[in-house]
């Protein structure tokens, strides 16, 4: 006589208790428990991994195929499956990946000179990412970039919305530098440089430049930015007929280079990843830097927080909050002349 399937046993199998496994709905099922529908709260186990710097998602899809991650000490060999971080154990090559941790990192690095912002393994020059030696960093990579030939402060993450919302010209986050060039400037080259310069990619949108110091020899600006093309600060100041001899990025949005030393890194607060965030106007955006409605929007409520590094590399030091916008109008080498 035939012996019966056990009820919620599956087909093929006589008896005894279902083998746990993990579906691709992310759920645990055994015998006993009923299916249970995805929370809104999972997330791609291959999106897990990218995120805590195991690899790239396309990379931890095949550490998944070949049996590579193991989740509540069961194989997963599946694709899409989806996990619940704060609940499940996820095990790669016997490592226990922490769950509850927010695995996004977030650097700012005051970049030398000579340093490239690229991820090719093939580069043999010394990169903005072998700077950032924090053991728990992962899988980071530059938001937009400096030329090997700038300094100053550059952002990684391994967040990628962070760095499009702070990166993208739509967003419109300013970002300031101090440019030395050769020859005086005259004013007929600080307006063009205002309103727009025709390069190949098309006109720029203009751009806020004060004068910091004019000399037969030598000039020196704060010029900001809400766009980024490919080294336009040069290539603008080249069109006017100014060579660019040094170019150094200072700000970006509310984070300020002083007290950060060359070479150094630091991981950035809670806080000044959301003033960052804070910054991210799209409607913002549209107003010509410099227009009164650019000025009345630095006057919104913005957070400016800076911390000062420590001497240790990438050490966090002390907390330091920046004096505020309005506190800062009509001073300092930062402060724009209003279009005439």
């Amino acid at each position: 006589m035939a012996t019966r399937r056990s009820k919620g046993a599956p087909r093929g199998s006589r008896g005894g208790k279902r083998p746990r496994s993990v579906s691709a709905g992310g759920y645990i099922a055994d015998g006993s428990s009923a299916r249970r529908e995805a929370r809104t709260d999972q997330v791609r186990l291959n999106k897990f991994l990218a995120d805590h710097g195991v690899a790239s998602r396309r990379a931890c899809d095949e550490l998944i195929t070949k049996g590579k991650i193991l989740v509540d000490d069961e194989l997963v060999t599946e694709l899409g499956v989806k996990i619940d971080p704060t609940k499940q154990k996820v095990t790669v090559d016997g490592v226990v990946l922490p769950g509850t941790e927010d695995p996004r990192r977030y650097y700012v690095l005051n970049k030398p000179k000579g340093v490239v912002c690229t991820n090719d393994r093939r580069e043999e020059r010394l990169k903005a990412v072998d700077l950032i030696t924090d053991p728990t960093a992962g899988r980071i990579y530059t938001v937009g970039r400096l030329d090997e030939e700038s300094r100053g402060l550059i952002l990684l993450t391994s967040d990628g919305d962070f760095s499009h919302r702070v990166s993208h010209p739509r967003y419109g986050v300013p970002k300031t530098y101090r440019v030395v060039v050769a020859g005086s400037l005259d004013d007929e080259s600080l307006d063009k440089i205002r309103s727009g310069v025709h390069l190949s990619e098309g006109k720029t949108s203009g751009a806020r430049v004060a004068i910091v110091k004019r000399a037969k020899l030598r000039s020196v600006a704060m010029v900001t930015l809400r766009e980024g093309m490919n080294r336009e600060i040069r290539r603008v100041f080249a069109r006017v007929g100014h060579k660019v001899l040094e170019l150094t990025r200072e700000e970006i949005g509310p984070l300020v280079l002083r007290g950060l030393k060359e070479g150094r890194f630091r991981r950035l607060s809670r806080q000044e990843v959301e003033a960052l965030l804070d910054m991210s106007d799209e409607q913002a955006a549209l107003n010509p830097l410099g227009s009164p409605a650019d000025e009345d929007g630095e006057a919104a409520p913005r957070r400016r927080v800076m911390r000062r590094a420590s001497g240790r590399r990438g050490g966090s030091g002390a907390r330091q909050v920046r004096r505020s916008t309005s506190a800062r109008r009509g001073s300092g080498p930062s402060r724009s002349r209003r279009r005439s």
